[in-house]
């Protein structure tokens, strides 16, 4: 008997070792993560999203975010690095590029080129014939390691953001991986850069942020942001200063796009974890969840939830489907018609809302 004891005091020993020693590749900062408002009050719960209807995008996953371009036609940007075009009312769906990159936010300019935000390869152009270019991946010396969302502003210039330059999203397995690294590191290391057409440069325009994911330019110019890490969404004024507009959501915030009247729509992509919140003042803690194994850490739970905000970050509405048969949301555009597109980061499908 003792010496069974032995043997499982010993085992106990090498466990809280492996929990406290092992070599992991972030270095937590203490945090205080704000009492969760849960799904009440402008977020109560509601069943609007079960209204979806789906079109087809050819066996991929991830219609991480869309775009509707010159031509009428849904352009989507999918996890094995095309970006697909479709009609709006579905029917066949084409290959119109490929990034061989893993592109995130998409935005047409102007000029009908879609820029891209690709995780793996930096800030993209794609001409109307399909043709992709590589505009920047570094920004004052740093290499991008992360462009996650991108729009472009009134004069021609393009905001992207970089959301994390600790734990590139290629280098780290992906995007799921190194955004959770990064969230749990929480040091603050995301970036929103600019990209000038008529010097070929790309510059800082804003840093210090936890994961900054998306990012879309207002009708005065302001450029709001989604700090994934903080659970908000930042109002920048030209010149840089910026101020929170919308604090402690109840979820991951992803994706800011545009609406025609001037709001914004904003996906959680999951609900808050209560034990990631509750270590945020424990960074050692938040180092061991990294050594458990993977089934054992804490996973985004499928929820289904996108917002529309006013300029002022005030919530006018909420589509949600707390059942998550389509979740892992990000974001949401309006089209002429009144239909709304929700896209997703896992799932095979995109949605539509039809108009009333």
């Amino acid at each position: 008997m003792k010496s069974f004891l032995g043997l499982w005091a010993i085992v106990a020993v090498v466990c809280v070792a492996y929990l406290v020693f092992w070599p992991v590749p972030v270095d937590p900062k203490p945090w205080n993560a704000p009492k969760n408002p849960g799904y009440s009050g402008a977020f109560e719960p509601n069943e609007r999203l079960k209204q979806l209807t789906f079109l087809d995008i050819a066996g991929r996953s991830g219609p991480e975010d869309i775009a509707i371009g010159p031509d009428g036609m849904l352009y989507i940007a999918v996890h094995d690095g095309e970006i697909l075009r479709c009609a709006q009312n579905g029917g066949q769906t084409e290959v119109f590029a490929t990034t061989k990159g893993r592109p995130l936010g998409i935005e047409f300019g102007p000029d009908g080129v879609l820029y891209v935000a690709d995780a793996y390869l930096g800030l993209l152009a794609i001409d109307p014939q399909g043709q992709v270019s590589l505009l920047a991946d570094s920004a004052d010396g740093v290499p991008i390691r992360y462009a996650n969302d991108v729009d472009i502003a009134a004069d021609g210039t393009i905001f992207f953001t970089d959301a994390s330059t600790r734990f590139g999203a290629k280098a780290h397995g992906g995007t799921l991986p190194a955004s959770i690294l990064d969230l749990i590191e929480h040091s603050s290391n995301g970036r929103v850069l600019k990209y000038d057409p008529q010097t070929g440069k790309a510059t800082l325009f804003t840093n210090g942020l936890t994961f900054p994911n998306g990012i879309s330019i207002g009708a005065n110019g302001d450029v709001y942001v989604a700090e994934t890490g903080t659970y908000s969404v930042w109002r920048y004024a030209p010149d840089g200063t910026g101020r929170q507009v919308l604090r402690n959501l109840p979820g991951f915030p992803d994706n800011l796009n545009a609406a025609p009247d001037g709001s914004f729509w904003l996906g959680l992509v999951s609900p808050r974890n209560p034990i990631v919140d509750r270590l945020s003042a424990r960074p050692r803690l938040r180092q061991a969840i990294l050594r458990l194994p993977e089934t054992m850490r804490p996973a985004p739970k499928r929820y289904g939830f996108v917002l529309r905000m006013d300029a002022e970050g005030r919530v006018l509405e909420t589509l949600q489907d707390p059942a998550g048969s389509y979740a892992l949301t990000t974001g949401a555009i309006t089209a002429a018609d009144g239909s709304i597109f929700v896209s997703s980061l896992t799932e095979r499908r995109l949605g539509v809302l039809p108009a009333n």
